[in-house]
């Protein structure tokens, strides 16, 4: 056995394996460039710790079981009058993530509330938070079906343990009385141990409209409001305003 094989299988027992699959190459630039012997350890070991933090990335990502990636170098903000750049730049930045702040996003279909969302999310996942999306109809039946299902389970140790937790389309279904006290029980847990970020078409006040039990839902907005920012995002629909026709007319006259 080489002695270049030999390094590689003892980088392998060490687990370092990234690094044993590439050291030929590592190797090879050392020479060209005529490396000493610490500028070469210390290109390994930033090889490897590279491809940890790709890895680690990866099932972050893959933890967060987001519907679609969207970054927030892609949210048009030129076309969102009711955020300011310098609001925008702070909710960046996630000092509220730190800080254990929820943020709250209102408005109408289409107007970038989830993209804001999930760019929020991919950032956090960037900084190395852990992050989980849902959807409130995929939430309560997780909750429902919890103590039956090893897949509902999974789903929401996983939402326990995350640093942020987003929870898309609030207002989707009324929940009875059953339903609302699983969803004030979940949101109890969270509590003071992970950020949250609800999206809605409808502000907290209308909430009891989704919740039905009057102290259920003030005990749900207590914990949600209690450190939150409320972000009313207005405007035409995206969706709408940059829709792809079939016809080659700009609009269909009925």
């Amino acid at each position: 056995m080489s002695q270049l094989a030999k390094v590689q299988e003892l980088l392998r027992t060490l687990r370092l394996t990234e690094t044993a699959f590439h050291l030929p190459v590592l190797v090879k630039q050392a020479e060209t460039n005529e490396m000493t012997y610490l500028r070469f350890l210390s290109i390994v070991l930033q090889y490897e710790q590279d491809c940890r933090e790709k890895k680690a990335r990866e099932r972050r990502l893959k933890w967060a079981a987001f519907p679609y990636y969207k970054t927030l170098d892609e949210f048009q903000l030129d076309e969102q009058p009711s955020l300011t750049k310098r609001q925008f730049h702070q909710l960046r930045e996630l000092a509220w993530l730190d800080q254990l702040f929820n943020l709250i996003l209102l408005g109408p279909p289409g107007v970038g509330k989830t993209h804001l969302a999930i760019g929020l999310g991919m950032e956090a996942i960037d900084q190395g938070y852990k992050v989980t999306f849902i959807t409130m109809g995929e939430l309560i039946q997780a909750l429902k079906t919890e103590e039956i299902t090893r897949k509902s389970r999974i789903r929401l140790q996983r939402l326990r343990e995350s640093n942020l937790v987003i929870i898309d389309d609030l207002m989707f279904m009324a929940m009875d009385q059953r339903e609302a006290n699983l969803f004030f029980h979940l949101i109890n847990d969270l509590y003071n141990q992970s950020s949250i970020i609800l999206t809605s078409n409808k502000g907290p006040s209308e909430w009891g409209e989704l919740l039905g039990d009057p102290a259920i839902t003030t005990a749900v907005l207590d914990r949600i409001i209690h450190r939150a920012e409320v972000i009313h995002l207005n405007g035409d629909s995206y969706r709408m305003k940059h829709r792809i026709s079939i016809f080659s007319d700009e609009t269909v006259q009925n």
